[in-house]
């Protein structure tokens, strides 16, 4: 599941770079009217981007996981703490 889970933010973050970039170098080439210019920004832009969006994926994936791991923990503290008159109880 995980290994899955890496794959596929992997490929989020491709699909939605292209997405991007292309229109960071309308936007650039719109701005500066300069086909070279453009293309340093989105190529600075790719690099950059593409990075931090998968270690935002990554952060959201893993929070994800320690709030299931917390609730998990909580419920097994919770029976692990009962009082000896409920624990005979069970």
């Amino acid at each position: 599941d995980n290994k899955i889970s890496k794959l596929r933010h992997i490929a989020k973050t491709i699909t939605w770079r292209v997405i991007a970039s292309v229109s960071t170098f309308a936007l650039a080439y719109l701005f500066f009217g300069d086909i070279s210019k453009a293309t340093e920004l989105m190529a600075v832009e790719v690099v950059l981007k593409m990075a931090l969006y998968y270690f935002h994926e990554r952060l959201w994936f893993n929070y994800g996981n320690l709030v299931e791991k917390k609730t998990s923990m909580t419920e097994l503290y919770n029976l692990d703490h009962l009082t000896e008159l409920e624990a005979e109880s069970i």
